[in-house]
């Protein structure tokens, strides 16, 4: 079966994180594996920890990334960012897409692991697809406070098409 392509929304957003060679990172919510392919593509020195609750998404970031699994660039774990113990001391960015966690509901502890592991000058990257436009509001506000009251200062960036909207916490 052939790769799918990667979406243009993941682009724009790996885009925004400015991915460098010797970045750590932590995807949250990985998925069917396009982000970790655009990033670790993106990496020489750096690696990805990438993880999902989904045993489907693991599999299927697994199998189109192994190149980059087997490079030693990209480590894949099915497990909730709650019961995360980071393997990497010190993180330069976290990404998530689509992940829920940081507007439904409260996510304190989540934020506080992410504060602890993110190195100074490092960043949150969190994403969401903003549509239906009316959810953005709340998204922005909802994880927003949580970043802010984690210790993050948030910026807000967006794209109209395909329209996402995209919130920075930097430590």
């Amino acid at each position: 079966m052939p790769r799918q392509p990667i979406p243009p929304r993941i682009k724009w957003a790996v885009d925004v994180m400015d991915v460098r060679p010797d970045d750590h990172i932590l995807e949250i919510g990985c998925g069917p594996g396009a982000g970790a392919e655009l990033i670790c593509s993106r990496l020489e020195t750096g690696k990805l920890f990438a993880i999902d609750r989904s045993e489907s998404g693991v599999d299927r970031t697994r199998r189109r990334n192994q190149a980059f699994i087997d490079a030693g660039r990209l480590t894949v774990r099915q497990i909730d960012l709650a019961t995360l113990r980071v393997p990497v001391k010190r993180l330069t960015k976290v990404f998530a897409f689509n992940v829920n966690l940081f507007w439904v509901r409260a996510c304190a502890d989540e934020i506080a692991l992410l504060h602890q592991r993110v190195v100074p000058g490092g960043a949150v990257f969190l994403f969401y697809e903003s549509n239906p436009p009316e959810l953005v509001p709340n998204i922005v506000t909802k994880a927003s406070q949580a970043l802010t009251e984690g210790g993050f200062r948030v910026s807000v960036v967006e794209q109209k098409a395909p329209p996402v909207i995209g919130l920075i916490g930097r430590r």
